[in-house]
């Protein structure tokens, strides 16, 4: 870990240069980047035991990617030995700590220590961060410890923090309940009768999984998504010893990958011939999969494709083949000590709950201060609904820079590209800042709201705000979509290629000494 420089006058236990806060993909590549920058006095902070965000979190049977492997990595580490198209949790995992170790990156990790505070200190140029870290290993007390960062960049994404039903008597519930990102390693669900509630992203992956094991599954849907085949393989070892010895395939794989994922914002964007294409894939694996056209209609769903996240499976119409799975349409009224209770009053005896209702998206730092200058606390900012330009800067908010912010998630493409494009910029304007001596750089606001006003215009054309239905990439209070960008990865790559000096006001760092 970084020394402290030990000669601050706020009686920070840690005084560095970049504070970056979250150690997943995002936090990961700032942090190899810095390096290769030249930029050794930074810390990483994270909340849990070890590094991997969302893939050291969620541990769920099937946890995996929808997003080819050999894409969802870093173009500057392509890894030769991803075992499946679609890589699952563990191997995720695992090629992020190599990535640390390869990289070098493991001393400016810390573990166990949660982000709560940070505040803008106008007159010395910098911001005062308060963490709070777990002492001990059973985690029953902690300790405050306090961070001096000249930048404050924030790699915590938007999948983190669970979200869970408003449903009347969820507190009631006497067995086991969890959500899919807390699941206990020692949950035995075996013969037991089991409820999920939700069919997202988390949950078609886990419900094949554990539909065998259960003695009854009943599966709780509100409204059914749109699915297409995942069309998942093994990679014989031939190919990846190929891939090891000729490096240049990974790069060849990656950029075909890219095109052929590229071309499906097409779909979101208002071109209905694509949209039609990709739909008539989904209805035809449906139609494939289920036989009963009772069952076909509750799962056929009754709005355009595009307009919730479109999911990827290829086990999970299988699964209601089985004869102790049920499918429950009917809306949750109560949940009781041991049962669910349906609006059309049917009582069904619960064992253990499961919550597959993903995240808080459009509410992020949730639990957490952020005070820039003046004062202003983000979520006072962001009151009217999150905004940041380019998804990176929010104006008042000095020498701080947001890693898959507002409006820089996407439905089409892999992640890991806005991830590196936006690292790329971070260390553009931190190079901006050294050579001319900048010691804040802020945003100014009427380019944050030009930019917000020009994604407002291209997202009103979209299947995201036309297609009939309410989804996690909207705002729930504006209903405007805060989580996607309207475009292409190709339109977003171009945005950041340069840092435009004219649309940040500059303040030159005070004399030292």
């Amino acid at each position: 870990m970084p020394e402290p420089s030990g000669n601050s006058h706020d009686a920070a236990d840690i005084s560095v240069d970049v504070l970056i806060v979250g150690a997943g993909f995002s936090g990961i590549c700032m942090g190899i980047k810095l390096l290769e920058a030249g930029v050794k006095n930074f810390l990483i902070i994270e909340k849990s035991e070890d590094l991997g965000g969302t893939w050291y979190e969620n541990r769920y049977p099937g946890c995996a990617c929808d997003v080819p492997a050999h894409l969802y990595s870093f173009s500057f580490d392509r890894n030769p030995n991803w075992t499946r198209m679609f890589a699952g949790q563990q191997e995720i995992w695992q090629y992020l700590k190599s990535c640390v170790e390869r990289y070098g990156l493991g001393p400016y990790l810390r573990f166990k220590t949660r982000f709560c505070e940070a505040a803008w200190d106008e007159a010395a140029g910098h911001w005062r961060i308060a963490t709070s870290h777990v002492s001990r290993d059973n985690g029953n007390f902690s300790k405050t410890v306090r961070i001096r960062a000249r930048v404050l960049i924030s790699g915590m994404g938007a999948l983190h923090v669970p979200h869970y039903p408003e449903i009347p008597g969820i507190e009631r519930f006497c067995g086991p309940s969890f959500h899919s990102a807390a699941w206990p390693s020692e949950v035995d669900l075996g013969a037991k009768t089991v409820a999920v509630i939700g069919t997202g992203a988390s949950a078609i992956q886990f419900i094949p999984h554990i539909a065998p094991r259960a003695g009854k599954l009943y599966i709780f849907q509100r409204t059914p998504p749109w699915i297409v085949p995942r069309l998942d393989f093994g990679i014989p070892e031939k190919w990846r010893e190929r891939f090891r010895r000729m490096p240049g395939l990974t790069w060849i794989i990656r950029k075909f990958l890219f095109f052929a994922l590229e071309w499906r914002v097409l779909s979101f964007l208002g071109d209905r011939v694509v949209r039609g294409h990709v739909e008539k894939i989904a209805r035809n694996h449906l139609e494939s999969s289920v036989s009963d056209p009772r069952l076909r209609a509750a799962l056929t769903p009754r709005y355009q494709i595009g307009c919730k996240r479109i999911l990827l499976s290829d086990d999970f119409y299988p699964a209601f083949r089985r004869r102790n799975v049920e499918l429950v349409t009917d809306r949750i009224a109560e949940i009781r000590e041991r049962s669910v209770v349906t609006q059309d009053s049917v009582e069904r005896p619960v064992d253990v709950l499961i919550y597959g209702t993903g995240f808080h998206v459009t509410e992020q730092f949730i639990g957490m201060k952020l005070f820039g200058r003046g004062g202003l606390e983000i979520h006072d900012a962001w009151r009217n609904g999150l905004s940041a330009y380019l998804g990176v800067s929010v104006s008042g908010f000095p020498n701080f820079f947001i890693l898959l912010g507002p409006n820089t998630g996407l439905g089409h493409n892999s992640v890991v590209l806005m991830i590196e494009a936006q690292v790329r910029y971070v260390i553009k304007c931190l190079r901006l800042m050294r050579e001319r001596n900048i010691g804040a750089m802020e945003v100014r606001a009427e380019s944050q709201q030009h930019f917000a006003a020009n994604l407002r215009d291209h997202m009103a054309r979209t299947v995201w705000q036309s297609g009939g239905c309410r989804s996690w990439y909207q705002d729930t209070h504006t209903g405007e979509n805060t989580a996607l960008w309207p475009g292409s990865v190709i339109d977003y790559m171009r945005k950041m290629r340069s840092v435009a000096a004219s649309e940040y006001v500059l303040r030159p760092a005070p004399p030292t000494g």
